[in-house]
């Protein structure tokens, strides 16, 4: 599940402005690998939406299944707010639904119709390794 947190405010290309969602994962425990402890942390997606800035603030809180998750993109450069490093990214968070989370599971289809002989199974219950 993931939690509608807040929305902003995002400009077009021809200057019109429009909403994007705010979308926050679950809580995750992370392990630092400066310091050897774990910290907490939510993975946070962004998605555009037709709302008006209304329907938006209404939507604050709401929960929607699916996920957060990890997406290779073409590298790109990111300033960290805290301290002003700029360093190159070549990931994005995207958020998925749950249908697009789920592994598809493949079915198994025999090429051949194999029936088992019985006469190699024990009658007795009892296991008895070949000779």
């Amino acid at each position: 599940m993931v939690r509608i947190v807040n929305y902003k405010e995002r400009q077009k290309e021809d200057g019109t402005s429009f909403f994007v969602l705010e979308l926050q994962g679950g809580i995750e425990m992370v392990l630092s690998k400066v310091t050897g402890n774990f910290y907490a942390t939510a993975k946070k997606a962004y998605i555009p939406s037709t709302f008006d800035e209304q329907v938006c603030t209404g939507l604050i809180g709401t929960e929607m299944p699916g996920s957060i998750i990890k997406e290779d993109c073409e590298p790109f450069e990111y300033v960290v707010k805290e301290t002003g490093e700029e360093i190159t990214l070549s990931h994005r968070w995207v958020y998925v639904t749950e249908d697009a989370v789920k592994p598809k599971q493949e079915t198994f289809v025999p090429k051949h119709n194999i029936i088992a002989d019985s006469d190699v199974f024990s009658q007795n219950g009892i296991l008895e390794h070949a000779e």
